[in-house]
C-alpha cells in the first residue's frame, strides 16, 4: 500500500491558520485594521513575504480587505462560512497569471473607452492620486501595489457601470495576487522597469483625460501585453 506524503505547512500558512483562528475566534473583530506588514513580521517573528503572501491568501478567502490609502481591515462575515482549509487560497502559479492576464486585457481594455467616454473630474483626480503614489512608491513594493491597483480600479469606476465595477470588484483580489507575484519575479526589482510601468499608466491616464477612447484603449493593451511579455522568460 503506497501512502501520500505528508508535507510541512509552508510559513505563509502557518501565519494565514492563526490569523484565521484569531477572526474566528473574535481575536481580531469585523471592521478592525490589522497591523502593517513590518509589524506583523516582528509580531510572528517571520519575513515580510510571509505575511505578505499570507495576507493575500485571507484576501482570496474573503476575511480581509485592503482599502487604499487606509491599511488593511478585517471584513465582517459570519464565521460558519469559513468550512475550507487555507489550501484552497494559496497563490496564484504563474499559468494562472497569465490567465488573468488574458481576462483583465478583456475587461480593461473596455472600461478604458467607457472611462474616457464618462469619466468625471473627480474619477480623474483618483486615478492622479493613485499614478502619484505610484510614483512615490518605487522603494516599497507594498505600497507600489495598492497604487497599481488603485490605479486600474479608478478607471473601473469612472465607468460609472455599477455591472463592470461588480465584476473587477470579483476580480481586484486576484490582481494583488498577480501583483505581488510579479514583483517576485522581477518586475519591480529594478527602478528601470518601475519607471517603464508608470510611464505605461500615465499614457492611459493622459489618453483618458482628452477623452480619446480609441488611444485610451490601445495605452491600456500594450501596458497589459508588455507585463505579459515580462513574465513569459520566467513562466517557460
Amino acid at each position: 500500500m503506497e501512502f501520500k506524503k505528508i508535507q510541512a505547512k509552508k510559513i505563509y500558512e502557518q501565519v494565514a491558520d492563526e490569523l484565521v483562528d484569531m477572526i474566528r475566534g473574535g481575536k481580531l473583530k469585523p471592521g478592525e485594521k490589522l497591523d502593517s506588514v513590518q509589524q506583523l513580521a516582528e509580531n510572528f517573528s517571520v519575513g515580510r513575504s510571509a505575511i505578505r503572501e499570507a495576507l493575500t491568501s485571507l484576501r482570496a478567502m474573503g476575511l480581509i480587505e485592503l482599502r487604499q490609502g487606509e491599511g488593511t481591515f478585517v471584513r465582517k462575515f459570519d464565521a460558519s462560512d469559513i468550512t475550507y482549509p487555507i489550501v484552497q487560497a494559496i497563490l496564484m502559479n504563474k499559468e494562472d497569471i497569465v490567465h488573468l492576464l488574458e481576462v483583465r486585457k478583456i475587461l480593461e481594455t473596455g472600461a478604458v473607452i467607457a472611462a474616457a467616454q464618462k469619466h468625471t473630474k473627480e474619477d480623474l483626480e483618483n486615478m492622479k492620486k493613485a499614478l502619484l503614489e505610484m510614483k512615490k512608491a518605487t522603494v516599497n513594493e507594498e505600497l507600489g501595489e495598492q497604487a497599481d491597483l488603485a490605479f486600474h480600479l479608478a478607471i473601473v469606476n469612472a465607468t460609472h457601470n455599477p455591472l463592470l465595477i461588480s465584476l473587477m470588484s470579483h476580480v481586484s483580489d486576484l490582481m494583488v495576487q498577480s501583483m505581488e507575484e510579479t514583483r517576485k519575479i522581477w518586475l519591480y526589482s529594478k527602478v528601470s522597469t518601475l519607471e517603464v510601468l508608470y510611464e505605461q499608466h500615465k499614457r492611459i491616464l493622459d489618453c483618458i483625460e482628452k477623452r480619446d477612447a480609441d488611444q485610451s484603449r490601445i495605452a491600456m493593451l500594450d501596458h497589459l501585453v508588455s507585463v505579459e511579455d515580462m513574465l513569459k522568460d520566467y513562466i517557460e
